[in-house]
């Protein structure tokens, strides 16, 4: 298995190439030059796998070649031995033909964990098989930068540095990042939105002697392995729900779009997709461009689903390379146009394509609230802010309701306790492990949304640690 970048300069690179360089050097995603297939027949016999039977299953194709069963196997049993249920992701029925999938029981209590945990681990073996160190950077707009750091503390192969908008994450999250003290742990509080991280870190990776230097990498969703390991979850919930006997339809809320775009290729790989429906709060540039084709950046507005404020979406590049027929130059001339103009269109027939396999809903705060008590009222069930996005799009959008809904929690209700208490009269509990979080001690640094000044910090950080 090769990988290709969507902007299609970049030479094509071997699965632990990939993982280690994060973003093409042309600025692209690496993507699989094609797509492992499973038929009906395969699926079946799926059904009776456990889920880290599953994971190596789905995953193994994409890195044969460079990472053996044995140690993809360890490797898998070790990301999920921590998670706090026995089928990692459970499912819970809702209503009819509908259903939760539950993606918070990882160690940070969302569902970055489930391709954190495992990139951690992965990054650590390829590392120690190379006798070679790297430093990550990232953006978070909320769960990423705490599963990342989760998976990379104390790695003595491993320096990370995470980026978080100051002041636009909830303190549950910033403090899951801020309060973890290790050494080689470097949390920078970035003045500005989630879009100004996310773009601060492209920045630093398009300097080719800085990421030479420090020999750069990625946790953000930019790098493969992070779909790669999201795509199980698909397949492990597709075939509770009834696949490959029946057709599935999945309902996501929508930020970057590295959740959806794993379904997406669960869909390319074989599992029997009917519709994917995206969720959005107000900032909505995905919705939008569903509706009229044209994609067009617009200013964030700070929501009660933090992770989402977001409006330049990474990995929808991926999905577009796709819609596009893989077409580079197709590609190259709406990026082109998106970093000089903040928009693109596409034609017609990409947004047919778009349309007759993907619909979206949006949710301003009094809306998502309103989602919260409702289904709390029906089933007794709590979500939270994102997860009810999820839901409420689902409801709105559902082509067919004799084809089962999977609705993607993708985090835990007390990761946002104040939303959550307001819209359904209940305060959402932390579990034991984070009962003591708002006592832990912080460390984090304060910068302004200055590319030179996260360049220098990283720097002067690597010397004062011995590390460049």
């Amino acid at each position: 298995m090769k990988y290709i970048s969507t902007r299609g300069s970049a030479p094509k690179l071997a699965f632990d190439d990939v993982l280690l360089t994060g973003l093409a050097r042309d600025g692209g995603l690496y993507m699989p030059e094609s797509w492992p297939q499973f038929s009906a027949a395969d699926l079946a016999e799926m059904k009776t796998l456990s889920y880290t039977e599953l994971a190596v299953k789905v995953m193994l194709p994409f890195v044969e070649e460079v990472v053996s069963k044995e140690d993809l196997t360890a490797i898998v049993n070790e990301t999920y031995a921590d998670f706090d249920h026995e089928d990692v992701a459970p499912m819970v029925k809702l209503g009819e033909n509908e259903y939760v999938l539950e993606l918070f029981h990882g160690p940070t209590l969302a569902f970055k964990d489930f391709a954190l945990q495992f990139l951690g681990r992965i990054f650590d073996h390829v590392l120690t098989k190379r006798g070679a160190k790297l430093t990550i950077a990232g953006a978070t707009s909320g769960d990423t930068g705490s599963a990342a750091i989760e998976a990379c503390r104390d790695r003595d192969n491993i320096e990370i540095f995470i980026l978080h908008p100051s002041g636009k994450v909830s303190e549950v999250q910033r403090r899951q990042m801020t309060t973890v003290l290790s050494d080689n742990v470097h949390n920078i509080a970035l003045e500005g939105n989630f879009d100004d991280c996310q773009n601060t870190v492209k920045a630093l990776f398009n300097d080719e002697a800085f990421r030479d230097q420090v020999n750069l990498s990625a946790v953000n969703s930019i790098n493969w392995a992070r779909i790669m390991a999201q795509v199980v979850y698909y397949f492990w919930s597709g075939l509770r729900a009834g696949a490959p006997e029946t057709e599935v339809a999945f309902s996501v809320p929508t930020g970057n779009f590295g959740n959806v775009l794993a379904g997406i290729v669960a869909m390319k790989m074989g599992l029997p997709v009917n519709q994917f429906i995206i969720g959005s709060n107000a900032n909505d540039i995905l919705i939008r461009f569903i509706e009229s084709g044209a994609m067009e950046s617009k200013g964030v507005m700070a929501t009660t689903s933090p992770s989402m404020d977001i409006q330049i979406s990474s990995n929808f590049e991926r999905f577009l390379f796709e819609l596009m027929d893989r077409d580079s130059d197709a590609l190259n001339k709406a990026m082109d146009s998106f970093k000089e103009n903040g928009s693109y269109d596409v034609s017609d027939t990409v947004i047919q394509r778009l349309k007759d396999i993907m619909d979206g809903e949006r949710f301003d705060d009094e809306g998502t609230a309103k989602l919260i008590g409702e289904v709390y009222k029906e089933s007794n069930y709590l979500l939270d802010t994102h997860s009810a996005i999820g839901v409420g799009a689902a409801r709105a959008k559902r082509k067919d309701k004799s084809i089962p809904v999977v609705c993607m929690a993708t985090a835990h209700p007390a990761k946002f306790p104040d939303a959550v208490k307001a819209a359904s009269g209940v305060h959402p509990e932390l579990p034991s492990h984070l009962s003591d979080l708002y006592e832990r001690d912080e460390q984090y640094t304060e910068l302004p949304g200055s590319f030179d000044a996260v360049k220098g910090y990283i720097e002067t950080t690597l010397k004062e640690r011995g590390k460049l």
